[in-house]
């Protein structure tokens, strides 16, 4: 009698889900994956979305078509919410009502979600870039913020309108600033001539005393000067304390009136991971042995952003970035096929490639292989070039190639349309109290 195929459970079809999948095509095993999306999305270019650079389907690419042809694998679109490590089930939510799905092995890659260390005001009145719907979601707010600044009387509103807050010092922040500012200073003020009097001004705020904190000290500073360059405004060492929907206060003491505040400041992981039943380590994250087995769990993987181990190179945790997520992916992969085949599973190890943000127009600052400093224009350029390399699918390269291209020449962004009028967040509103500053 021929014995039943190992049957393997995915959860998330971000960079990690998508690899393990991808690197078990020729396995003799069954393939289930799950994601409350029907698409993946590079999350790295979700600021580009927000801020009229790109559009979503430059970024993302549906899940089934990335896998096509992979004959030992379905795709279920739903979300998982419930995991029985006992009796070995995923329960799933799709349009269709609830599901139990059986596994054999299952490999937990559902990644993180922001971080607001609780506070729920924060959450409530700010917008995060995590997902494809927050980046639609900021973009319909800015663009209905400069059409409402074009009809106000008032200075000051008009003022508090065009004012965006970001709040985090990591590479979404200062990628967020920048464009944020290029969008206002060579865009807006051209398409709106009721707010040309106005100078730009987009705020970047960090809690600690400095930018991009696992960089170099050189590029520490170079990415300040260049936001400052710019004309991003940054503010280290204050946090914010209370947000309103009309202004946010520091923990200086310092108000602002504004109506956009972008949070970039944390994540954490994903909350599926209580449903394992154990121990969480700092943010969220599941602990995982070397061969990325969770600890105390038998047949359960974790990767990515989800997975807390400690590297022996740093003693710190892995970052949560990408090049972790696919390395991890790998060999997750080469694991469970050596768990079936009988062999010893090999611990993980990851090759750090280096780190790069863009910060504006031939403004950068990139570490490859942690050993060249690259900032300015050259820094800029391998991160584009690299950026695109990591695309996947060539329409998508060459759509965002073409949109780059013309912002490069013509200082215009093409994607400057509101996608649902409908939808409005208590932030649009201009606030009902008014603050002295």
């Amino acid at each position: 009698m021929k014995s039943q195929r190992m049957r393997i459970a995915i959860v998330g079809a971000g960079f990690a889900g998508l690899n393990v999948a991808k690197a078990l095509r020729k396995a003799a095993v069954d393939i289930l994956l799950v994601d409350r999306n029907n698409f993946h999305t590079f999350t790295p270019l979700l600021y580009q979305v927000a801020t009229c650079g790109l559009d979503p389907s430059d970024i993302a690419y549906p899940v089934r078509g990335i896998l096509r042809g992979q004959s030992n694998l379905r795709f279920l679109l739903g979300t998982v919410t419930g995991i029985d490590t006992d009796a070995k089930t995923l329960t799933v939510s799709t349009q269709d009502g609830a599901t139990v799905e059986p596994y054999d092995i299952l490999v937990l890659a559902a990644g993180a979600v922001t971080s607001y260390f609780g506070d729920t005001a924060i959450e409530r009145f700010s917008f995060d870039i995590k997902s494809l719907e927050g980046s639609l979601e900021l973009r319909n707010h800015v663009l209905r913020q400069f059409e409402a600044a074009a009809w106000a009387d008032d200075p000051r509103v008009r003022r508090a309108m065009t004012t965006m807050v970001v709040v985090g010092g990591g590479a979404t922040g200062i990628e967020m600033a920048g464009s944020l500012f290029e969008l206002y200073s060579f865009v807006f003020k051209h398409e709106y001539p009721q707010i040309a009097d106005l100078e730009p001004r987009i705020i970047l705020i960090e809690a600690s005393n400095t930018l991009l904190a696992p960089y170099p000290e050189r590029l520490r500073a170079a990415a300040v000067r260049q936001l400052e360059s710019l004309g991003v405004e940054v503010r280290l060492g204050v946090k914010v304390t209370q947000a309103h929907p009309g202004h946010v206060i520091l923990s200086d003491g310092d108000a602002i009136e504004t109506h956009t505040l972008v949070w970039a400041a944390g994540v954490e992981g994903s909350p599926l991971a209580r449903s394992l039943g154990v121990p969480l380590e700092r943010g969220g994250r599941v602990p995982v042995n070397a061969d990325l087995t969770a600890v105390g769990l038998d047949g359960v993987y974790v990767i990515g952003d989800l997975a807390y181990l400690i590297d022996p190179a740093t003693g710190r945790p892995h970052p949560q970035v990408i090049p972790v997520a696919i390395q991890q992916a790998k060999t997750a992969a080469a694991n469970i096929i050596a768990r079936i085949d009988g062999r010893k599973p090999k611990p993980f190890s990851y090759f750090d490639k280096g780190m790069m943000a863009t910060i504006g127009r031939s403004r950068a600052v990139a570490w490859p292989f942690n050993r060249v400093q690259l900032t300015g224009y050259f820094a800029w350029l391998t991160w584009l070039t690299l950026h695109l390399l990591w695309l996947l699918g060539f329409r998508n390269r060459l759509s965002v190639l073409m949109n780059w291209v013309w912002s490069y020449f013509t200082y215009d962004r093409s994607v400057k349309i509101i996608i649902d009028p409908a939808v409005r967040r208590e932030t649009v509103e201009p606030a009902a109290e008014e603050i002295a500053v």
